[in-house]
């Protein structure tokens, strides 16, 4: 072979980045008449490197066994982390020679996927579950019909207030990053936002009361307190009956001596009847308020720092969705202690009606006779 065409050849290898051997065995295929027709194979059948499952016949089964929980179940010792990292480890333990980026494309073949976990597990599901929806949304029918005023109540979660991290991804000029506290320590905070929610299922509207102290039913009580004497008697006028949707548990539960207390002297005040329905066991995420009007707050503010209740009371107040909703957002400073014990006579002198159907879980509070 002349110089010059062992040049052109190193030229052309490196262009390729070919084995030069490589470009002369397919020069002497073209030569001895081995080449394809125009849209056939360019390589012969067999050609070219078998895959690791034909290279290694044990791989993929030792594979599989990776994927799968090791060792007892209330033993730490488990394979629990399955990166790809831990998984060549692994493999190569057991005498298993594969790169990440191979590992991979082989996981991907045989229909593996990178999964996060997903909360669609309820519990243990009570025998009256449905029934108990059933008769949510017959109260709810009834209640509207009558032009009376009917609400999906619950607490959101308790937020800092500081230069912390808020959850979610907003666009944002190049460099112009909102930089934040590296860590959520309650001592590093101004305080603490706690969001009690009513959501107006006749009118679609919302009503936040933003305490600072404590979740306990004297402040979920005072929160409906304020949404009727700030909006709902101004939209209901005349009406003397309302119908309260809310979890089984918490603040609002349907075991809470206090929050039947204070709902008792909250019909005495007003001279309101009110009737509460609970949503069952493990169903809180079907509560109205969850999807109408508390994760509409949560996209609103996200990736903002919740600095001040200044600030948690003006972004929960300019909450919106695509149907119009409108949100009232106030300030409340009191201090609600915890621990407050009602006793059996309290208990007893309530002027408290319950359903036929689950007493324990729907129930009617009308005015004491004065």
């Amino acid at each position: 072979m002349e110089a010059k065409e062992r040049g052109n050849l190193a030229e052309v290898a490196r262009e390729a980045r070919v084995a030069e051997n490589t470009i002369r065995r397919g020069m002497r295929e073209l030569a001895e008449g081995d080449a394809y027709k125009e849209g056939e194979r360019i390589r012969k059948e067999g050609g070219g490197r078998k895959p690791l499952v034909e290279q290694d016949a044990t791989l993929l089964a030792d594979l599989e066994g990776l994927l799968q929980s090791k060792g007892d179940p209330m033993s730490l010792v488990q394979w629990t982390n399955k990166s790809l990292s831990h998984l060549v480890k692994a493999l190569s333990a057991q005498g298993h020679s594969i790169k990440k980026s191979a590992l991979a494309e082989l996981l991907h073949k045989q229909h593996f996927s990178l999964h996060a976990n997903k909360k669609t597990i309820e519990g243990k599901q009570h025998p009256d579950r449905n029934a108990q929806f059933e008769h949510i949304n017959k109260k709810c029918e009834e209640f509207k019909n009558k032009g009376n005023p009917a609400i999906s109540v619950d607490c959101k979660k308790r937020e800092l207030l500081g230069n912390f991290k808020n959850n979610g991804r907003e666009w944002q000029a190049k460099g112009d990053d909102t930089c934040v506290n590296a860590y959520n320590f309650a001592s590093l905070a101004d305080g603490k936002a706690i969001p009690y929610g009513i959501y107006d299922l006749v009118q679609k509207t919302g009503f936040v009361n933003v305490g600072i102290d404590h979740e306990t039913a004297e402040f979920a009580v005072e929160s409906i307190r304020r949404w009727w004497q700030q909006v709902g008697m101004h939209l209901y006028p005349d009406k003397k009956e309302l119908l309260i949707t809310s979890d089984g548990g918490s603040s609002n539960g349907s075991r809470n001596h206090l929050w039947k207390k204070k709902l008792q002297e909250l019909a005495n005040e007003e001279q309101l009847s009110i009737t509460v329905a609970h949503y069952p066991p493990a169903t809180s995420k079907w509560n109205k308020i969850e999807h109408h009007l508390f994760s509409f707050i949560s996209i609103n503010w996200r990736a903002t720092p919740l600095t001040s209740l200044e600030v948690v009371i003006r972004l929960i107040s300019s909450t919106t969705d695509d149907n119009g909703l409108t949100v009232t957002a106030v300030k409340d400073s009191n201090i609600y202690p915890t621990g407050i014990k009602v006793t059996e006579k309290e208990m007893k002198d309530l002027n408290i009606a319950h359903d036929s159907f689950h007493g324990d879980w729907n129930y009617t509070i009308k005015p004491q006779p004065r």
